[in-house]
């Protein structure tokens, strides 16, 4: 491995860039050395260092789980017409 060094610029938002540092300085780190230690973590896992998933947090859980009932509960009218929908809807 050489000891050049490159630069990289990244745009992030400016209270992250904040937390973060504050989170690093208390680790003794700068932002330089954690940006580092992730992108050599990267390299050992051929990926991504920790689990990046599009799972639903609590509220998109209960919000789910309401449309189910709701779509599965016969006292429930349903729409198959816009027209009649909002019909009922103004009414």
């Amino acid at each position: 491995m050489s000891n050049n060094s490159a630069n990289l610029n990244i745009r992030i938002n400016p209270e992250l860039k904040e937390e973060a540092d504050a989170i690093f300085s208390g680790l003794g780190l700068n932002m330089s050395a954690a940006v580092n230690m992730f992108l050599r973590k990267a390299v050992q896992e051929q990926g991504i260092p920790f689990s990046v998933s599009l799972k639903p947090n609590a509220e998109t859980i209960e919000a789910m789980q309401e449309a189910e009932r709701i779509a599965h509960d016969p006292s429930v009218k349903g729409y198959t017409d816009v027209a009649e929908m909002m019909k009922d809807i103004l009414s």
